[in-house]
């Protein structure tokens, strides 16, 4: 018999009035997968996110944590889930341990048992020194730590983390992600983060790419970034309309403008480059090659 999925969404669609957030969203995340869902502002990931959390009703379709339904038994998903949001949920005046016993009295955790608990996640995410000092007096990436020891502090089986990076310095990030990939090797913790930082989704073993409240891509990085295929050349232009007329007469190519960018897909992009530079020096500034990321993608 196939595992039961730690996260699965099926034919989930949601309204705000007339707004159609989700449409018929469907995916599948594994026990002890990272899964991330990427995308732009209004794609519907925060949306999902509430709904994967039983934050909002389930207005059609369905979902389930662990195999328990989270419209009809939302009690009992509520003890597989953790969930770190994107606003900060700490007491910034209470110490760190303080914060910690108050999410473990919420889940009726008490006495030695809690200790035990609070000790461990301490220890975990390199807190102990820490647990007698107020919050308020931590770093942005110690203050995250916390809100990651909170989220598990009831041995969860499904972390769920809103942009877990938000007000992250970058050696701040690594050391989260760390954590993050510990619990998944060592414990087969399911972590599902939304995000819209490519560094963090290349961490994630897949990736669910929503757009209008759909899923529009779906697999490994690695393999989302093989589907465009080639390579990509950008150009900064000081005249990128007049450029990509250019380019459209000269070479039949219709380059994609990207912010105050132009870039191209192209097979041996090397070459197009050389080309590009010899036919229209006056109107390139600059001009790079690269593989495919998931930026382009």
């Amino acid at each position: 018999m196939p595992d039961v999925p730690a996260i699965d969404v099926r034919s989930v669609s949601h309204r705000y009035g007339d707004r159609a957030a989700l449409s018929n969203v469907g995916l599948s995340v594994a026990a002890g997968e990272i899964f991330g869902l990427l995308g732009p502002n209004g794609g519907g990931k925060t949306t999902l996110f509430r709904l994967i959390s039983t934050l909002l009703p389930i207005q059609d379709g369905s979902v389930a944590i662990c195999g328990a339904d989270v419209t009809t038994n939302p009690a009992t998903v509520r003890t597989r889930i953790g969930v770190t949001f994107q606003s900060p949920s700490l007491d910034r005046k209470l110490t760190v341990r303080e914060n910690l016993v108050h999410q473990g009295h919420l889940h009726g955790l008490h006495g030695r048992e809690l200790q035990s608990r609070i000790e461990r996640w301490l220890e975990r995410f390199g807190l102990t020194e820490q647990k007698r000092d107020r919050v308020e007096s931590l770093s942005g990436g110690m203050q995250r730590r916390v809100e990651v020891a909170k989220g598990l502090l009831h041995d969860p089986q499904v972390l769920l983390l809103d942009e877990p990076s938000t007000g992250l310095d970058p050696a701040a990030r690594v050391d989260l992600w760390t954590s993050l990939q510990r619990l998944r090797d060592e414990q087969r913790v399911t972590v599902l983060v939304t995000t819209h930082l490519m560094d963090e989704a290349e961490r994630c073993d897949r990736l669910g790419i929503l757009d209008r409240g759909q899923v529009v891509a779906l697999d490994k990085p690695s393999e989302l970034r093989a589907s465009i295929g080639g390579d990509c050349v950008t150009i900064d232009s000081p005249k990128p309309d007049e450029l990509s007329g250019k380019l459209a007469e000269r070479f039949g190519i219709q380059p994609k403008r990207v912010g105050g960018q132009l870039r191209i897909e192209q097979s041996r992009g090397h070459e197009l480059l050389r080309d590009l530079v010899d036919a229209f020096p006056e109107l390139i500034a600059s001009v790079s090659l690269g593989k495919p990321t998931l930026e382009d993608v």
